[in-house]
């Protein structure tokens, strides 16, 4: 449960947790409240819905990271596992991300594949240390320009990484790494184009696109690349397919064993683990707070950490490459009606179970269908409204924003964060000299606390997290950097499902002005589509500054309680019902 405002001023006389009730996972937590067959099978139906998503998006990962697709599904399996097993989080669904892309590409081809495994595990050892230190807490609170900057950036550099499957192009050398030496590489090669995959390519890319659009249900990712498959099969294309250039993937897990290990090897891949653990740590926490604002929950930061290194050593010992949490999986097992850890912990046995079935099929699967697939998640992740509020906003966030995205197309993405992070330090510290007006004792960042929650804790309710009629979406802390994209991005996968969006802002001390941009977005969209938006529980301060940005009454109804609002769209759906 989300602290509310009227607990905020309290928060000096609960007692400190101790260290087993921090660090208890989420499953335990689960079990505790009471877990019955109703909630089993809630969650085996998440977990299947999950598994067939995350099915062809670990093969393309693990392809466009340099890696054998095998190793994305044995990171899925492994880490995915340990992540939910572990986590702090009852909704986090862990496996190979997108955004781990570049750093695993690069690592590899300096370091060839070992490098990448053994940096994968040093990079568990560090998150462990980093969730023990209780580090976490803070991690979350990167700043948003910086988010947005860096994943925009892997999104530019995930397209370039995917023009040559997706064309077909044949290179006369290899594909050189950089950016725009890839780019000039690539020019040189257009007269090589396959019609045949780039004709896979483009149907698989409108089967995607036009499947989210008119049928969201729909697994479409794995749709298209079926098809891309039946299609390379039947119809005998000459197109590079997983069988042709990797020789398929094997039906069972393989034996766990240590990495290659020496004092140069590691000390050679000890910056890569330093970025493997921190892009990690920042991917992981924001999706448990994209899981937390969806269902009312609150994640425990540095239990969830302390799962991620356990899951990427994991990972490491079966030939897995990095692991982190997933917002879109995340937010899919939510959307699936998932009730608790259970449902990713099946979500991995049910790729278990795909690779010992479906194995030889997948040696048909065309390389340009996997590459359509990241071309859509490359779109996807980069946030180019989010971008483009953030270069309106204000002069600091756009410097910030350019900064990192720069950093990370043209030099290096551990770079971008890290000089993104020092220009949005300074801009925070100008922004909180400027502050006036914030409540008093609310806290700015809300330290981990354990489930009895001090008596305030209730059972999970699935009931509104699942409402096909309305979203509740609760934020609680001080509402800058990361939690603003994660409001900025509901909108976008409830639109066109739901008729109602609540927003939640009891536990919110105070909000910058690219949170309250964010907002007057998110209630500008919500007004064109005619989707009801509450905004729930806001102080004054928080108010005034909602109706600067345009939150006004006419995008926005205000109301004291989450109650209170579900009360009036349930009672509004009702009357429309019987007038009908």
């Amino acid at each position: 449960m989300s602290i509310t405002s009227d607990h905020a001023g309290e928060l000096h006389q609960l007692r400190r947790p101790s260290f087993a009730e921090l660090y208890l996972p989420k499953l335990v937590t689960v079990w505790r409240e009471g877990y019955g067959f109703a909630d089993f099978r809630a969650d085996v139906i998440a977990g299947l819905t999950v598994a067939i998503v995350a099915l062809p998006l670990s093969m393309a990962i693990a392809i466009a990271s340099g890696v054998t697709p095998d190793r994305g599904l044995y990171t899925a399996v492994v880490g995915g596992f340990i992540v939910s097993l572990l986590g702090g989080s009852r909704f986090q669904i862990g496996g190979p991300a997108g955004a781990f892309i570049v750093l695993v590409a690069v690592t590899a081809e300096r370091h060839g594949v070992d490098g990448v495994i053994l940096a994968t595990l040093m990079a568990g050892m560090v998150l462990i240390a980093a969730g023990l230190l209780r580090i976490g807490t803070y991690i979350k609170f990167i700043p948003y320009p910086v988010t947005i900057g860096f994943t925009a950036g892997i999104a530019i550099i995930i397209f370039a990484s995917q023009l040559r499957d997706l064309t077909g192009i044949t290179l006369a050398g290899k594909e050189p790494s950089e950016f725009v030496p890839k780019l000039v590489a690539l020019a040189g090669g257009l007269h090589t184009v396959n019609p045949s995959a780039l004709g896979v390519a483009v149907v698989s890319i409108a089967v995607i696109a036009g499947l989210r659009r008119w049928r969201p249900s729909w697994p479409g990712i794995l749709i298209a690349v079926v098809l891309a498959a039946v299609a390379s099969a039947v119809l005998s294309l000459p197109i590079e397919t997983i069988g042709s250039r990797f020789g398929g993937i094997p039906r069972e897990l393989p034996s766990p064993a240590l990495p290659a290990f020496s004092l140069a090897k590691a000390t050679a891949v000890l910056p890569d683990a330093i970025s493997f653990a921190l892009l990690a740590a920042i991917e992981s926490l924001l999706s448990a707070v994209v899981a937390d604002g969806m269902t009312g929950r609150r994640h425990r930061s540095n239990c969830e950490l302390v799962a991620q290194g356990a899951a990427n050593i994991g990972a490491a010992l079966f030939g897995g490459i990095c692991v982190t949490g997933l917002i879109a999986r995340t937010a899919t097992n939510v959307r699936a009606g998932a009730r608790g850890p259970l449902a990713g912990m099946l979500h991995s046995l049910f790729l278990l179970l795909f690779m010992l079935i479906a194995a030889p099929l997948a040696s048909y699967i065309p390389l340009a269908a996997l590459a359509a697939v990241l071309v859509v998640v490359s779109w996807t992740m980069a946030e180019k409204h989010e971008f483009a509020t953030l270069l309106r906003s204000s002069w600091g966030d756009a410097i910030v924003l350019l900064a990192t995205f720069l950093l990370t197309i043209f030099r290096d993405l551990t770079e971008g964060i890290l000089v993104g992070f020092a220009l949005g330090a300074v801009l925070f510290i100008h922004r909180m000299a400027e502050m006036t007006g914030i409540e008093e004792r609310s806290p700015l960042v809300v330290a981990d606390r354990p489930d009895d929650g001090n008596g305030e804790r209730v059972p999970y309710d699935s009931a509104l997290a699942i409402d096909r009629d309305v979203l509740v979406y609760r934020i609680t802390g001080a509402f800058f950097f990361g939690a603003a994209s994660a409001i900025g991005g509901v909108l976008e996968g409830v639109a066109d499902t739901r008729k109602a969006l609540v927003v939640d802002f009891a536990a919110v001390p105070f909000l910058d002005s690219t949170a309250a941009n964010v907002l007057g977005r998110v209630a500008a969209k919500a007004q064109r589509r005619g989707i009801r938006l509450f905004i729930t529980g806001a102080s004054r301060t928080v108010r005034r500054a909602l109706l600067t940005h345009g939150v006004s009454p006419r995008r926005a109804r205000y109301r004291p309680t989450i109650e209170r609002a579900v009360a009036e769209i349930k009672a509004a759906s009702g009357a429309t019902e019987a007038t009908a």
